[in-house]
């Protein structure tokens, strides 16, 4: 019988301050909605969104943080280093193309 055991990610153990950053994050989103629904000076918006970038950037270098010490290490050690180097970086790479 095969057991459905939820994997350990890199993020597990802090996966709670993760979630309230991120629902900190939605409330900065649902909050431009308001400002737009207000009609608020445009740069006023532009700030919160510049905001709400910089929050998300800090979640993603935490989520590449924990995925190279747990991931990417356990990966190394199971001799496929190699495949997730090419991963991660192309994950950064994803992470780099704005606009």
């Amino acid at each position: 019988m095969a057991t459905s055991e939820t994997p350990t990610r890199g993020y597990t153990a802090t996966k709670d301050q993760l979630q309230t950053r991120l629902a900190r994050i939605e409330g900065q989103v649902r909050g431009i909605d308001r400002m737009v629904e207000e009609d608020r000076y445009c740069i006023d918006i532009l700030t919160q969104i510049s905001a709400i970038q910089a929050a998300l950037d800090k979640v993603a270098l935490g989520l590449l943080d924990g995925h190279v010490r747990h991931c990417v290490a356990e990966g190394a050690e199971e001799g496929k280093g190699e495949a997730m180097s090419t991963e991660l970086m192309a994950a950064v790479g994803r992470l780099m193309r704005r606009g």
